[in-house]
């Protein structure tokens, strides 16, 4: 009899369970907003559908309420709520009113994630391997062999990690060319391109962007942040154009390189003119670093707000429990807002200096966001500074922009409407 009644008792434990479901709130409530999304990701490789709820609560994370993922918040140290069914379903008829700017948006898959960097890089260079790292989601690394032998395919979302897509090897030469870590990479590139088959380092990584572009046109996500992002787009405007100077591959540059550029290939910019001074950090006008006067004290960007029903994708990107975001530095900080194409969508900026920071487009059947500047939580990252510790900024709403990315992926995949 009292083995019978333990069983009992077990068996409505587990009917109850049933019964309650597991909210994620990502307001001021959370006390860790950046591993809330490394649990939502745990939940969805487990095969449990999470529901975004998006606009609600700073857009929270809504789903079944089992014993394994309650422990698994409280072992991460992420703020949850368990509530009733009934409780849960209120939300989402709340939700679902047409006058209400809020939609739930079920994942139901965890989306596979590809990194684009040398693997003698270290996590804490990119501030998106850092957060991975940090929310513990996994990820794989990939370069240009992977890439150009089609295995993109294989992968949900894809960042470029700081990368110099014009051949150029960053325009460190004039800083950087006597130290180690500068004629390692410069040592590594050129023998990758010979044993690809490429004459040149700016051949190669041209090719690459060019499968990046395919893998975008059948339907992959593209990120990425900092020189990765105008550096790429000047490697596809500049198909069969010589723009690099002696020093990096050995012969002069095209002086007429600027009349030559294409845009219709790019996938963000045009009417751009390229730096052809090897010895100015700086690649293009696209960026806006060296022409911005922005205060420190007064360098934010708003984001903007999206129809949750009716643009989805935009108001996925741009979830957070803050409107105003720190800006920060890099190589490339912030884009020049006349030279976006007219298809682009800005989704945060700062108008007063007409500059974009977070930016988003589609390709084919996929899509692709760029984000201005090197790490949220660093406003002037230097080469050699020491890596960001998240365990500082558990909240920080620049590295949200990072992993509302990540997700998305998990979500079905709208068109925006028009």
């Amino acid at each position: 009899m009292k083995k019978l009644g333990i069983l009992t008792i077990l068996f409505f434990l587990h009917i109850a369970s049933w019964g309650i479901d597991l909210l994620i709130p990502m307001d001021d409530s959370q006390q860790n907003h950046l591993k809330s999304y490394g649990i939502a990701y745990w939940v969805l490789e487990r095969g449990i559908e999470v529901k975004w709820l998006l606009n609600y609560r700073g857009g929270s994370f809504l789903m079944q309420h089992t014993p394994d993922i309650e422990n698994e918040c409280i072992v991460r140290g992420v703020t949850y709520e368990s509530l009733p069914v009934s409780k849960s379903n209120a939300i989402l008829n709340e939700i679902a009113q047409p006058e209400v700017n809020q939609d739930a948006i079920s994942m139901n898959k965890a989306p596979k994630i590809a990194v684009y960097s040398p693997p003698n890089k270290q996590p804490w260079d990119d501030a998106v391997t850092l957060v991975l790292s940090y929310a513990e989601i996994p990820y794989d690394i990939i370069y240009d062999e992977e890439v150009l032998n089609n295995e993109l395919s294989g992968y949900d979302w894809l960042h470029l990690h700081h990368e110099d897509f014009t051949g150029q090897f960053g325009k460190f030469w004039r800083s950087y060319q006597q130290y180690p870590w500068y004629r390692e990479e410069v040592a590594v590139n050129n023998e990758m391109a010979k044993n690809l088959g490429f004459l040149k380092v700016s051949e190669m990584k041209h090719s690459v962007a060019k499968e990046i572009q395919k893998y975008l046109l059948n339907g992959g996500f593209l990120f990425a942040m900092c020189a990765a992002t105008d550096t790429y787009d000047i490697a596809l405007a500049a198909e069969g154009v010589d723009i690099c100077e002696h020093m990096f591959d050995g012969d002069p540059a095209d002086p007429s390189m600027n009349e030559k550029l294409n845009f219709d290939h790019t996938l963000a910019f045009r009417n751009f003119k390229l730096v052809k001074n090897p010895y100015q950090y700086e690649f293009s006008n696209i960026d806006v670093t060296d022409s911005r006067k922005v205060a420190i004290e007064s360098d934010y960007f708003t984001l903007f707000e999206f129809s949750a029903k009716w643009d989805p994708i935009p108001t996925m990107l741009c979830q957070n429990h803050q409107q105003l975001i720190k800006g920060f530095m890099g190589q490339t900080t912030a884009y020049n807002s006349d030279l976006l194409k007219p298809e682009v969508l800005v989704m945060g900026e700062n108008k007063s200096a007409k500059e974009a920071r977070y930016i988003h487009g589609e390709k084919g059947k996929g899509f692709w966001t760029f984000y201005g500047g090197h790490d949220p939580e660093d406003y002037r990252h230097l080469v050699g500074d020491p890596p960001t510790d998240l365990n500082l900024h558990p909240n920080s709403p620049g590295y949200r922009l990072i992993l509302n990315n990540i997700l998305f992926p998990a979500a079905k995949k709208k068109k925006r409407k028009t």
